[in-house]
């Protein structure tokens, strides 16, 4: 028997400060680049992104599940057809280019509770991985073509996304007990968190630590 992961309001509340944290670093590098996505003729919610949690997947259903009966049934629809249209991208070998479900008119539909991939595209960001590998994300088209032209000689301004990952990455242990490295890994897109339901584990094996 399945059971639902439930994101307790004591962890909701840490996830939004490893958020406003991403959104305080982006602001930063946003400003010194003199970046902005106004007036910008693309739209990122175009992008094909994989997320990687139980807690982000729990979150996202917290807003969805405030919305009425009538906006859910329209989501979950337009989820479906997303699904449908990646899947004949991917079986070419493709990388899908669809527009997310949630975007409504060029606003997100969950903007509160958008995930943190969806957070920092735009500006250049930086990553290291456990192997000591470090990734490095140039942003944006818009964002690359400022720093062509302002960075020519130097390194441009960047998130630094290593610290905010660790900070989900506890989170997501302590949401599951201090099981995370036993249970299977969360590889998924906003669509497929919507149309399966919220994350459900076997039951006993859900986890919902929260202590401090």
């Amino acid at each position: 028997m399945m059971q639902e992961v439930v994101l307790p309001e004591i962890l909701a509340g840490r996830l939004k400060e490893i958020y406003q944290g991403l959104q305080d670093e982006y602001d930063r590098v946003a400003r010194e680049l003199h970046f902005s996505c106004n007036g910008c003729p693309d739209n990122c919610c175009d992008s094909y992104f994989l997320h990687h949690t139980y807690t982000e997947w729990a979150f996202l259903w917290i807003g969805f599940r405030r919305l009425d009966a009538n906006r859910q049934d329209t989501l979950l629809s337009r989820s479906r057809t997303w699904l449908e249209e990646c899947e004949k991208a991917l079986a070419v070998g493709g990388r899908p280019q669809v527009m997310c479900p949630l975007n409504e008119n060029g606003l997100c539909g969950l903007y509160e509770h958008r995930l943190l991939v969806c957070r920092t595209h735009g500006v250049p960001a930086r990553m290291k991985r456990p192997d000591g590998h470090e990734l490095r994300f140039p942003g944006c088209f818009r964002c690359q073509e400022i720093v062509a032209v302002d960075y020519l000689d130097k390194q441009p301004p960047h998130v630094e996304r290593t610290p905010l990952l660790h900070s989900l990455a506890a989170l997501e242990n302590q949401l599951l007990g201090g099981k995370r490295h036993l249970l299977p890994k969360v590889r998924i897109t906003i669509a497929e968190m919507l149309v399966k339901g919220p994350p459900a584990l076997p039951a006993g094996h859900e986890g919902r630590n929260t202590e401090p």
